[in-house]
């Protein structure tokens, strides 16, 4: 008779722990899975990344755009606040994107099926010039959503200043039609 009070004891601590390990209020802390362009958070919020299409810049000093969509695929509600962290690489040299100046991000949630986005604006290098980086892909961090997912940057080279710095700058993220 003395077992079973011990077996109920040890299974309730059981669920105590399990209950404990799915708090949902992690909902913007996400881990990459795979290179979809899908993050899966701990509170089981899917994230799906769309990068363009571009307004893209065709001559080296003009200015182009590029949108990026960010759906909550998942069923439970994601919630970001701040700046993406855009990183342009090429070989093995990266150039950091800088936050819009004057911008104040908000808080965005986006329950299931909804969209947010931020624009990359960039001016177009000159090919092979030597205040131009190179980049072959974009680096994309969205805040607490986890790791850094990368896709193809096919708009051409960007503009640096002071030999570094790229000539771009990336948006808050905002609901989408805000």
């Amino acid at each position: 008779m003395r077992a079973l009070p011990v077996r109920l004891a040890v299974t309730a601590l059981v669920a105590a722990l399990a209950l404990t390990a799915c708090d949902s209020s992690k909902s913007g802390s996400a881990d990459k899975s795979g290179d979809s362009g899908k993050s899966k958070n701990t509170a089981e919020c899917t994230l799906g990344i769309k990068v363009g299409p571009a307004n893209a810049a065709t001559t080296a000093g003009d200015t182009g755009n590029v949108p990026v969509t960010l759906t909550n695929d998942g069923s439970r509600p994601c919630t970001f606040q701040g700046f993406p962290a855009i990183e342009l690489t090429g070989g093995d040299t990266g150039w950091k994107v800088p936050d819009q100046e004057g911008a104040n991000p908000d808080k965005v949630t986006l329950q299931k099926g909804d969209t947010a986005t931020f624009t990359i604006t960039y001016v177009r290098g000159k090919t092979g010039g030597t205040d131009s980086a190179a980049a072959k892909n974009v680096k994309i961090t969205v805040p607490g959503a986890g790791d850094a997912h990368s896709y193809p940057w096919s708009y051409g080279e960007v503009t640096l200043k002071g030999g570094k710095t790229p000539d771009a700058s990336v948006s808050p993220i905002q609901v989408a039609g805000d």
